[in-house]
């Protein structure tokens, strides 16, 4: 196996992000907006989620739901559950690329906007198989954009993530600071934001593309979560340990240039980030010229050790601790500067505490425990 050189690749990073920022620049200029201003543009129009069966795509189907948007799911269920679609939400099982049948549901479902979630999103699979990142995450995206272009689909919202930046030199991380991905998937979703912005540049549609931390926590009413089995995520990995299923956590590294020692993160609780996907789909909708790239976080971090305190505390347990070495790749800090959606958003965070983020990931646990055991 050839090692690859390092130069090349940070080229090719670096040319991908000069590309991005001329794009979203390029993205906010008025143009053409063919048929789009007709008086269905201001309603609640009909939204099409894809993976909405999987983690965040669930949260942004009742986020939709509960708001009175008529709202439909498609999800091929390899990741995804059915239970966690709710019964009278028109759900299709199938994949993004296939055109036949999201011609079929944009013409049942009326559909005029798409929130866009579907695709593989462990960063160290993205690594050992690259070509299945590039196949899932970009080009079915592309058959998926090209569809909604097809079928006149005037709004997309995009499922992006912090891991366009790869290692930032500096913390927070402001959506024009350098895009250099540090792995596939990274990769593979920065070259769909960047396929959305030609398209928004050649057609009558506009985007947004919302860039995730680290999405954490649960439903309030435990109507769903995170369900995947063997995830990597620490506050679930953490909970699933507090309730017996894990024996112990890991810590990756305890030498960072942090307070502690640990890595510190952004952690966002799933459903402030699901009300973000709906107040960005109204703002596509109330300006169609205009598209947006915003960073989706809370603008302050918590370290490792912190998240497992608060663990501890809220289960009024402690967490057997299993210290390691540093990851590849793993930045000392990665915090969102979030001054963007602020100020673009009517956003005002409702769940922006650890510990309620970490008693909702439990409650869901122990609900996803009562599932299972009566399947």
């Amino acid at each position: 196996m050839a090692t690859p050189a390092s130069g090349p690749i940070l080229t090719f990073a670096t040319a991908l992000g000069q590309v991005v920022r001329k794009c979203q620049k390029q993205s906010t200029r008025p143009k053409c907006t063919g048929n789009r201003g007709d008086s269905r543009s201001m309603s609640k129009v009909p939204v099409l989620v894809t993976g909405g069966a999987g983690y965040i795509g669930s949260h942004a189907v009742l986020a939709l739901k509960d708001a009175g948007w008529p709202v439909a799911v498609i999800d091929s269920l390899v990741t995804g559950f059915r239970f966690a679609v709710p019964d009278d939400v028109p759900f299709y099982e199938g994949d993004i690329a296939d055109d036949a049948l999201l011609a079929r549901i944009f013409a049942e479902q009326g559909t005029r906007a798409i929130m866009h979630f579907a695709g593989s999103i462990i960063v160290p699979e993205s690594v050992e198989n690259p070509l299945k990142y590039y196949h899932n995450n970009t080009a079915k995206s592309r058959s998926l954009i090209a569809a909604a272009v097809a079928a006149g689909v005037p709004h997309f919202i995009f499922s992006s993530t912090a891991a366009t930046y790869g290692n930032p030199e500096v913390s927070p991380v402001s959506e024009d600071s350098a895009k250099l991905p540090i792995n596939p998937y990274g990769m593979s979703k920065l070259m769909t934001e960047i396929m959305l912005a030609d398209t928004a540049m050649a057609h009558p549609i506009n985007y947004g593309a919302l860039r995730y931390f680290n999405v954490a926590g649960a439903d309030p009413q435990a109507r769903t979560g995170q369900s995947t089995a063997g995830a990597t995520h620490l506050i679930k990995v953490a909970v699933e340990a507090a309730l017996g299923k894990r024996d112990h956590v890991a810590v990756f590294g305890t030498d960072f240039d942090t307070p502690d020692g640990t890595g510190v993160r952004d952690y966002i609780h799933v459903s402030d980030l699901a009300a973000a996907h709906v107040l960005a789909l109204e703002a596509l909708i109330a300006d169609p010229a205009r598209s947006l790239t915003m960073n989706c976080g809370y603008g302050r971090g918590f370290s490792v050790l912190e998240v497992l305190d608060a663990v501890d505390r809220v289960t009024n347990r402690t967490i057997v601790r299993q210290m390691g070495p540093r990851r590849a790749g793993d930045p000392a800090s990665l915090i969102s500067d979030n001054r963007r959606i602020k100020a673009t958003l009517p956003w005002v965070p409702r769940h922006a505490d650890l510990d309620t983020i970490v008693a909702h990931a439990l409650a869901w646990e122990r609900r996803l425990t009562e599932i299972r055991s009566e399947a």
